[in-house]
């Protein structure tokens, strides 16, 4: 991921709202939450919904599949990998064990 790309995900994720529908999806992954749901869930009209799902779209944090009628959103998880693995790419100026408490945060699932 270059700093650019970086930047547009920071930038989508900057608005409460569309964290929050970030969260959710990633909460219902892989299966996917239908738009007018996440609409209901958050108590706004289809239309703002829309708009915050669009620019999650853009930044392909997000992804969306047609299933009959329903649209279906989906977390990009290879995306958010690598938003987060830019992040902490020169964690601790190379010194790896002492990025270990981070990585067990990040991984508590994981020996």
């Amino acid at each position: 991921m270059d700093a650019r790309l970086a930047t547009d995900c920071f930038s989508a994720l900057g608005h409460p709202r569309r964290l929050e529908v970030l969260r959710l999806l990633i909460r219902h992954a892989p299966e996917g939450v239908k738009a007018g749901d996440i609409a209901l869930e958050f108590g706004q009209p289809p239309s703002t919904m829309s708009s915050h799902l669009r620019i999650l779209t853009d930044t392909g944090l997000v992804s969306s599949q047609r299933k009959g009628r329903e649209i279906y959103f989906t977390p990009n998880i290879e995306r958010l990998r690598g938003l987060v693995l830019y992040l902490v790419a020169d964690c601790c100026g190379g010194q790896a064990e002492q990025c270990e408490p981070l990585l067990a945060e990040l991984l508590p699932c994981c020996p």
